[in-house]
């Protein structure tokens, strides 16, 4: 029975995300530091991200996503490989030392 509900979970909360190819970058205050990414799917509380393999991506970060114009504060809820999955707390103006 709890499998059922998991799969039922599962494509009700796929019925919600939207699957966009969106280029990003994650932005970490620590030392000013950037790493690209490709959002693979996005919802109002999240995103799914395809990462470098050998990406040091940290647990709390910004998301800049250039075509939305805006910084999105993640915190990773899952990593596999070159894919995590980020929650959004809320957004901010884009970091004046970030080029794009």
């Amino acid at each position: 029975m709890a499998g059922l509900r998991a799969m039922a979970e599962d494509e009700q909360r796929d019925k919600h995300r939207q699957r966009v190819l969106k280029g990003a970058t994650i932005l970490t205050g620590v030392s000013n530091s950037e790493v690209t990414c490709t959002l693979r799917n996005m919802h109002a509380g999240g995103a799914e991200l395809k990462i470098s393999i050998d990406a040091r991506v940290p647990d709390e970060f910004l998301l800049y996503v250039p075509t939305d114009g805006i910084a999105y504060k993640a915190v990773v809820r899952w990593r596999r490989e070159d894919r995590i999955g980020v929650m959004f707390t809320g957004t901010e103006p884009k970091p004046s030392w970030h080029y794009g």
